[in-house]
């Protein structure tokens, strides 16, 4: 086998980080602002919402990761296909479809496409007269490439995001640019993304001023050699400062530092019963404090969940804590070479 040239794997996770401090200076101001195309913002597995809602370091896992971070990918998922459904409220559905192909001369590339489903919105114009039903959602594609040099990794997500609200219609373009290093003798795996880097390209409306929900995001997973858990730390919105939301005529306390920092960090864990079966915990201390009630929202922030591996084929549920209730999430996928050998 080869000797990683760990020189030569430095200097490109060198100029890998080079790229991110750029975009992070170029992206880093206003991001206060409104958003739109919120639904780049949603977990697009059932493990990811089970354990915070936010990851970037659960290297070769799923096929549909590569979604969360790019570099999260590797030639082990070739011809894997993943399919994916957020039950959410008032029949609001988000559902993933994934699939990474391995061609020969380029390598693997993985195909995405999630679709947002807003439901019927019924209009009416100024006078209160109905005009009928229109449908609403949101349709992302993404292509994704990643390369391994070493113990490091770095991929890109090409994104291309297309809404529709009642009839008004935006699209965009979008970037995401991410890294990991993979520990070579221990569970450890370290990632880095920057999110949502692109353009509008058609807004809803000639006085509309979208926004892309640009985001940079760092974690860890680590899995100590003689435990049976995997602990994973996420920290998202890094270009942001302020994001705890503040009502000072509202009778609200003023966020302390320590909720501001917390409010930046997802905590996950992964409790392995079996080889092929593993119970999945999370907590997201902003989604918390933004939905907690005087009365009620107890559980707003906590996420559970479970996976299980059979064979050549992957399945995992969520429950995850809202203030009204809770949404749930279902996630398959199954390796497509090793169903049509048997056939």
């Amino acid at each position: 086998m080869k000797t990683p040239d760990l020189q030569s794997d430095r200097g490109k996770a060198g100029g890998f980080l080079f790229i991110i401090f750029f975009f992070f200076c170029f992206e880093g101001k206003g991001q206060s602002e409104s958003k739109s195309f919120n639904s780049l913002e949603l977990p697009v597995h059932a493990a990811i919402a089970a354990i915070g809602g936010v990851n970037v370091s659960s290297v070769d896992k799923e096929v549909v990761f590569f979604q969360n971070n790019p570099a999260l990918s590797s030639d082990t998922l070739n011809s894997w296909a993943g399919a994916n459904h957020l039950f959410y409220f008032a029949n609001v559905g988000f559902s993933t479809f994934a699939y990474q192909h391995n061609f020969h001369k380029i390598g693997p590339i993985a195909f995405g496409i999630n679709h947002l489903s807003l439901g019927n919105i019924e209009g009416y114009d100024a006078t209160g007269m109905a005009l009928g039903d229109f449908n609403s959602g949101e349709t992302t594609l993404v292509l994704s490439k990643a390369h391994q040099a070493g113990h490091f990794r770095v991929g890109i997500n090409l994104k291309g995001v297309f809404s529709n609200l009642a009839g008004y219609r935006s699209s965009a373009l979008a970037v995401d640019i991410g890294g990991t290093f993979v520990h070579p003798s221990h569970d450890l795996s370290i990632g880095l993304v920057i999110k949502n880097v692109g353009w509008v390209m058609n807004e809803f409306s000639p006085t509309s001023s979208s926004k892309l929900p640009f985001d940079v995001q760092a974690g860890l997973s680590y899995k100590p050699e003689h435990m049976p858990f995997r602990f994973s730390l996420t920290a998202y919105r890094l270009a942001e400062y302020n994001i705890p939301y503040h009502d000072a005529n509202g009778g609200m306390e003023e966020p302390t530092t320590l909720d501001k920092v917390a409010s930046h960090l997802t905590f996950g864990g992964e409790l392995l019963i079996h080889k092929n079966i593993s119970v999945l915990l999370g907590y997201n201390f902003l989604r918390h404090q933004e939905l907690k009630l005087e009365s009620a929202g107890g559980g707003s922030g906590f996420s559970v969940g479970a996976s299980a591996n059979i064979s050549q084929f992957n399945f995992a549920m969520s429950r995850s804590g809202y203030v009204t209730g809770g949404a749930y999430q279902v996630s398959m996928s199954i390796n497509l070479s090793k169903l049509i050998k048997r056939k």
